[in-house]
């Protein structure tokens, strides 16, 4: 006998055998099926339902609102579970003709189907199976009824399986059956459910899909992996043999726009993907409600990204920004990235660390008012200054190279002066300021004081806008602190006392001040809004960061633009780069309501205050009671303490033999400024009272001093020339 004539044998003997079992298969239908044996339970329609995973997390709103949809299993594609309402009548008719053309019409198991491929399989020696739909869906709920590595299953399998169908039929509806087969099997790839495929290669929801169109994805049922000519081809088929309306080229060029790319599904929504990271686990799939408010995200967005797409003319190209309720701590709003730099898409803004600027000042003068060291009408020379440090001199200026001399702790501050910050600091103490400051919240800090040094006053120091809102809103809430959140999950974190009530209100208000910040900024800017808000700008050293940060009744808002690149930008001030967004956002939030300014705590009082010498106009001032002046405000002491300020005591100063002698000066320079005093070299008078003197060098060591009219020795340093 011949191989060929062996393997004909074979498989008739194997289909003679599948059509004997065939036969007893209905006859033990009738007997065994119908009654209703006990048998392992399925769950119910709602429990498949419940137990349905996305491959994508979903972050809700704190309205229930989607928000932002993050994968987070890798394992398979799957998208929202689709009703069978909402799937096109095309898709149903579809399915239904390959799969299951009698699926209304039989109990779980089509005895038609069963002859047929009885019989089938005796005359064509081609063995084909005989499943429903429902004995599909009994196939997925219960691994024990899945078919083997070779695509087959055994007698009692089968038998299971059809059992558990007919099970099934008597518990669910047929639309449910039918439901749950479109969201559970796989058609392409990756790609398991209706929601997926749908999307996936046609871009749209399932409601949407065309004749064609459903056509190639009932093909894709049987055979998920089929190249894009047997899908077609089969499609085809299929729809000439239902005598559907659509043609052969309708379907062509169906395929032609489904299988010509990579498939790509877009997120039902991508309005937070820095908290989406945050809070959607990987391989943890389901919905997080979330702090959020969906529409302010949306508009603090847009807003951000527009003003940056404005500035990018001036070399700016990357913003962050974030809202937080003043009271609870939520945030309402986490915008990390403008997300128009594809090269930093994924940096978190918000919690990058970048230099504070002039954002830290209100926490420093909030320190020195709260140590009675100053009050809101202390008088600080902005005038040059020198400080001796243990790496040479440093020298601060202000932003505009501008020294306006006696000036305000108030007007200081609104107009965010330099040099009289770095005066402050001296009188508060760097490491003082610093632990100050961790205090607050800014755990960035985590260098030794002596790291930071004066500089720290201007805000040389790296911290996250993140670490500002937070500290800014300690502001916003007298005082008080606790932590931010993103999510209602746990227990609020406890409030504890971190700055003085009082010292508190009269930062508040100095940052309220319109009047006072047009010193530098004029009375028409951006932080002068129509209700009652604090807030304060920062521009980093070489204009590498941007920042405005302020408070109204209710929310703390905080903005950032730059670069995350390090690029400095060009001719970008805080009221030109951040101020501008943080405006529309405090207008949005308050488009419907007002804010009140804070009432003055205990042991606040307000006094009439006059400045000697006319150095500010007359005004009504607030004070920590005890504080206020009884007579005309003038030049604190402590800064009128006059002194030299070049050359430092214990100088070594060179002759450069490169510069012609006779254009070597030494300057000697004392402060304050305002005042006058007389110069001594080695108890020698040289000069008469000017605050600055050019002396021709010659090799030596000298004591250099400054006498007053009674001849009075009031500072002296000594240095040598070599």
């Amino acid at each position: 006998m011949s191989p060929s004539n062996s393997r004909v044998k074979k498989v008739g003997l194997t289909a003679a055998v599948m059509a004997l079992v065939s036969v007893c298969l209905v006859l033990w239908a009738f007997i065994d099926l119908h009654r209703g044996s006990d048998r392992k339970r399925l769950p119910s329609f709602y429990e498949v339902k419940e137990g349905y995973q996305e491959s994508d997390a979903v972050l809700l709103d704190r309205h229930g609102e989607v928000i932002h949809t993050l994968r987070v299993d890798a394992e398979g594609r799957r998208l929202e579970w689709v009703a069978l309402r909402d799937i096109s009548p095309a898709m149903v008719r579809a399915v239904l003709q390959v799969e299951d053309k009698r699926f209304y019409d039989h109990n779980g198991v089509d005895w038609h189907a069963v002859g047929a491929a009885m019989f089938s399989n005796l005359r064509t020696h081609c063995l084909r199976g005989a499943s429903t739909i429902t004995m599909q869906v009994v196939s997925i709920l219960d691994k024990g009824l899945k078919p083997n590595r070779g695509g087959r299953r055994g007698l009692a399998q089968k038998w299971e399986q059809a059992r558990a169908a007919v099970s099934l039929e008597k518990r669910w509806t047929k639309d449910r059956i039918l439901e749950v087969y479109l969201n559970l099997i796989s058609f392409r790839g990756e790609l398991e459910g209706i929601g997926a495929a749908s999307q996936g290669l046609f871009n749209k929801e399932p409601s949407g899909l065309s004749e064609p169109e459903a056509y190639l994805l009932a093909s894709l049922v049987t055979s998920p992996n089929a190249s894009s000519t047997v899908a077609v081809g089969r499609a085809c088929r299929l729809s000439k043999i239902a005598k559907a309306s659509c043609s052969c080229g309708d379907i062509q060029a169906a395929g032609e726009r489904a299988f010509s790319r990579p498939y790509r599904i877009r997120p039902s929504a991508a309005l937070a993907p820095h908290v989406a990271r945050m809070l959607l686990r990987e391989g943890a799939g389901g919905k997080v409600v979330s702090t959020l408010d969906k529409r302010l995200q949306q508009f603090v967005r847009e807003t951000l990204a527009q003003t940056v797409g404005v500035l990018k003319g001036k070399n700016v190209y990357d913003g962050a920004a974030m809202v937080a309720e003043n009271k609870s701590g939520e945030i309402l709003a986490y915008v990390g990235n403008t997300g128009t730099s594809p090269a930093t898409v994924f940096v978190d803004g918000i919690r990058a660390l970048r230099q504070a600027g002039s954002t830290l000042k209100p926490f420093l003068y909030e320190f020195a008012i709260e140590k009675n060291f100053l009050t809101p009408a202390s008088v600080l020379e902005d005038s040059p200054l020198h400080v001796t440090t243990a790496t040479g001199l440093y020298v601060p200026q202000n932003y505009d190279k501008i020294f306006r001399g006696p000036v305000s702790v108030r007007t200081a501050l609104s107009s965010s002066m330099n040099v009289p910050a770095v005066r402050t600091l001296l009188l508060v103490g760097v490491a003082p300021f610093v632990e100050r400051l961790r205090d607050l919240g800014f755990a960035s800090l985590t260098e030794e004081p002596e790291f930071y040094g004066y500089s720290i006053a201007l805000g040389s120091a790296d911290v996250a806008l993140y670490e500002l809102v937070n500290a800014y809103r300690v502001l916003a809430n007298n005082g008080m602190q606790s932590e931010m959140r993103l999510t209602f999950k746990g227990k609020k974190t406890r409030t504890r006392a971190v700055l003085d009530e009082k010292a508190v209100f009269l930062i508040s208000h100095i940052l309220s001040d319109r009047q006072a910040r047009s010193t530098t900024f004029g009375l028409e800017n951006p932080l002068s809004t129509r209700f009652w808000t604090a807030a304060k700008t920062g521009t980093s050293k070489d204009m590498r960061d941007n920042w405005c940060i302020g408070f109204s009744d209710t929310y703390t808002v905080g903005v950032w633009v730059g670069n995350f690149s390090g690029e400095p930008m060009r001719d970008v001030t805080g009221i030109t780069g951040a101020a501008p967004v943080w405006l529309e956002i405090m207008n949005y939030l308050h488009r419907e309501k007002t804010s009140k300014a804070p009432k003055p705590p205990r042991g606040i009082v307000s006094t009439h205050v006059r400045f000697q010498g006319d150095m500010e106009s007359f005004r009504d001032e607030w004070f920590i009671e005890g504080t206020e002046p009884v007579s005309a405000v003038k030049l604190d002491r402590v800064h009128a303490k006059p002194r030299i300020i070049y050359p430092v005591n214990e100088s070594l100063i060179s002759i450069d033999p490169e510069i012609p002698e006779g254009l070597q000066r030494v300057p000697f320079r004392f402060e304050p400024a305002t005042q006058r005093f007389e110069w001594t070299l080695n108890d020698r008078r040289i000069g008469a009272d000017a605050p600055r003197h050019l002396w021709k060098p010659e090799r030596g060591t000298y004591v250099l001093g400054i006498v007053n009219k009674e001849g009075t020795v009031l500072d002296s340093v000594t240095f040598t020339v070599r």
